[in-house]
């Protein structure tokens, strides 16, 4: 019988939209956390001169068929979680015996993606995601990653108008057991007369550009769902993650060479899924910020109405609309 397989966290919400959308259209749908490997799921792949990888996983409830994979949902799992008697050591190899087996096997599976993590790791990175957005056509702004003061205060004697600093990579970390978040902010006249810290690490900045508001792209295949953002404080302004309150949300429409962009830039990143961040400017242009190619969606279709889960369902299932 043909089955989707979702691998995701256990307690992703978003996923059980998807999950709830595939089983209401009749799908078979096997889910998973690569979490529960290998302790709660078996896997047994084999391969050999004649056919492919064959054989499947196993958990104490049910067995899913390779043969009968057509499609991977794959949104940021766990990661794996051996034994609790395993020294460090032993854990750091098994961890990676894991990951190149359960990983290798059901990365090597021929069905449709959303997306492939190999795709998905290579779209994460911002100088890869600028550079492709750029050749794709879109408008980028001025950007510099970099860990060298001078290098900065050239940058901001270069760019016209402010500038912004922002993380290269996800914002967020784990201090304490507290949950914190690094937002865009704008660096000041005292900030290029005091730069220490930057040698430390990569760093990029930006050239601020005007916002008459944001837009929060969605891309599910060849559908695109422009959410337009609207911001009411200074700091979700600056940078909206910072104030969700403040903020209100309109169904927006994509100009046609954006919608081009955006096409080719999926097409060329392999990707299936991705949430773009656009600037438009009070003239009407749209200035691509990032496109992630895991990023959060649900809240947008709660306070929108777009159907963003229905459309990852039937891109899953190969439904065109």
């Amino acid at each position: 019988m043909s089955t989707v397989l979702v691998i995701a966290a256990r307690d992703d919400w978003p996923t059980d939209r998807v999950v709830q959308a595939l089983t209401d259209g009749g799908a078979e749908v096997f889910r998973m956390d690569t979490a529960e490997f290998p302790q709660e799921v078996t896997l047994a792949g084999r391969i050999d001169a004649r056919r492919g990888w064959s054989g499947g996983l196993t958990t104490v409830h049910r067995t899913v068929d390779f043969a009968d994979v057509s499609a991977v949902y794959y949104r940021a799992p766990n990661a794996f979680s051996l034994p609790p008697i395993m020294s460090e050591s032993e854990g750091r190899f098994a961890a990676a015996q894991a990951r190149a087996g359960f990983g290798g096997i059901i990365t090597a599976l021929h069905c449709r993606w959303v997306s492939h993590p190999a795709a998905m790791s290579r779209a994460e990175y911002k100088p890869l995601q600028l550079a492709t957005a750029r050749t794709c056509g879109l408008i980028v702004p001025p950007t510099l990653i970099t860990n060298s003061p001078d290098a900065v205060r050239a940058f901001a004697a270069d760019v016209p108008g402010p500038i912004v600093c922002k993380p290269v990579a996800t914002p967020v970390f784990i201090e304490d057991d507290q949950f914190k978040a690094v937002y865009t902010r704008r660096v000041t006249e005292d900030d290029l007369a005091d730069l220490r810290g930057i040698d430390t690490t990569a760093h990029l900045f930006q050239a601020w550009v005007d916002k008459a508001y944001e837009v929060r792209l969605t891309v599910v295949g060849d559908r695109l769902f422009a959410a337009e953002v609207h911001a009411d404080s200074d700091a979700a302004h600056t940078d909206w993650r910072s104030d969700y309150r403040s903020l209100t949300y309109r169904i927006g429409t994509v100009p046609p060479d954006v919608t081009e962009g955006v096409r080719r830039y999926m097409d060329r990143l392999d990707l299936r899924f991705a949430a773009f961040d656009f600037v438009v400017g009070p003239d009407g242009e749209w200035s691509y910020l990032e496109a992630n190619p895991c990023g959060q969606w649900d809240w947008i279709e709660h306070a929108t109405g777009l159907p963003i889960a229905q459309a990852i369902a039937d891109e899953l299932q190969g439904v065109r609309t």
